[in-house]
């Protein structure tokens, strides 16, 4: 690789294509839900109980993973984990049960766990702080591209070579990126293609610390004595429940409530995918526009959650609408608020606590997020059984209400930030 003053972007363009190789692996399964259930006769119930398996391995792996990543760094933590959920995606097509399908799922989740706290960690190292918003949108845009290439894809996959090729096809993709992050991602202090000329800007651009004022145990301990902890916590506690009802349930949602057939849902389900894309790169540039106007870095990324919380509660009227493609606008539009939001909410470690505990930051929050998820993934199954998916979409359009306060009673500017 020859040597570059763009260095850092190179590397987070490597990171979007680990988040979207991700999602095609987590919505093969999502995107195949209708055929699954059917030719195994499985309830909503049941399906929940499969999807949610994922969440709760995915949501300890944030946390373990984070501590991983932040001892034997991102190199080498970010290629273990696309080693093995590339294996379990591939697996998951020999699976012929309710419990083989729970368990590949519960195993695809350790590995995927690990590639958000990662993709932060190395944002944090890279990036100056103008530049951090779009850098988290452009790899966290990957899981809407990869949701909405796994919409089209997976389904065509499924008709022409049948569904348990779309396993296999997809675990394949990791090892290729594996090649990429190899030779382009080094640590920042010890990358032999850095300039001086980069070395500088990022250095000059960094408002945290690299190290924080503790050693061992008590450097994670002294984490959970602070508000910007928490707030980080709650906050994607209480959004990223939205993002795995539209991601797990809309195949689902558009073959039950609206009519949908395998290759419908290939045409449409992409939309809240697109829309969502263009939600992270909206939260990312309006953020870095704000700090750039001499907005501080805090105040930012707050207003522009306050703004993007309002979006999502058109769930509410899609779930009411009778027209079909009525529900998929109204979904994006949703969708694109949440993006816009959760942008924010996976910027705040990297802009608050210093660069050698980002990644247990991150994970802390994914665990909450991921547990919260798998609670309201297992919720959504017994509401649907029981009654309609209306509830669940008033939920998912309520939610972020809740953790827009969070973030903005217990986010404060701090001594890591260097913000006043």
């Amino acid at each position: 690789m020859k040597t570059s003053r763009r260095l850092r972007w190179w590397i987070v363009w490597t990171l979007f294509l680990s988040t979207t190789i991700n999602y095609i692996n987590r919505q093969t399964f999502s995107v195949l839900a209708p055929v699954i259930t059917r030719e195994f006769h499985l309830s909503h119930t049941q399906l929940a109980s499969i999807l949610s398996a994922f969440q709760f391995s995915y949501a300890g792996m944030w946390l373990i993973g984070g501590f991983l990543l932040d001892v034997i760094g991102t190199r080498i933590g970010l290629a273990l984990a696309v080693i093995w959920w590339s294996i379990t995606s591939a697996l998951t097509g020999f699976a012929n049960s309710l419990s083989q399908f729970a368990a590949f799922r519960f195993l695809l989740g350790i590995g995927e766990g690990m590639n958000w706290p990662g993709a932060s960690k190395a944002v944090a190292e890279w990036f100056p702080a103008k530049e951090r918003g779009v850098a988290v949108a452009i790899f966290d845009s990957g899981s809407s591209v990869g949701g909405a290439i796994a919409s089209v894809a997976v389904p065509w996959i499924a008709i022409t070579l049948g569904w348990r090729y779309a396993f296999a096809l997809s675990g394949i993709l990791g090892f290729l990126w594996l090649f990429l992050w190899l030779r382009v991602y080094y640590p920042f202090n010890r990358h032999p293609h850095l300039t001086a000329e980069e070395r500088s800007l990022i250095e000059a651009g960094h408002d945290t610390a690299r190290k924080s004022g503790r050693e061992g145990a008590s450097k994670w301990l002294d984490l959970l004595g602070q508000s910007n902890t928490w707030g980080i916590l709650l906050g994607r506690s209480l959004t990223d429940p939205i993002w795995w009802f539209y991601v797990f349930w809309l195949p689902q949602y558009l073959s039950d409530a609206r009519g949908f057939s395998l290759k419908q849902i290939a045409a449409f389900a992409w939309v809240p995918f697109v829309a969502a894309d263009i939600g992270n790169f909206t939260g990312g540039f309006a953020s870095g526009f704000l700090i750039r106007r001499g907005m501080p870095v805090l105040r930012a990324r707050k207003w522009v959650c306050v703004i993007s919380c309002l979006p999502v509660i058109a769930g509410i009227p899609a779930a009411r609408t009778h027209n079909a493609y009525w529900a998929l606008a109204l979904i994006g539009f949703a969708v694109w608020g949440y993006a816009s939001w959760s942008t924010m909410g996976l910027t705040f470690p990297s802009d608050l606590f210093p660069q050698d505990v980002v990644g247990s930051v991150t994970g802390l929050s994914g665990l909450g997020a991921g547990l919260a998820g798998a609670g309201f993934t297992l919720a959504v199954g017994k509401l649907v059984d029981r009654f309609s998916y209306f509830p669940a979409f008033f939920a998912a359009a309520t939610l972020p209400l809740l953790a827009t306060v969070s973030i903005l009673l217990l986010l404060r500017p701090g001594a890591a930030s260097g913000e006043r």
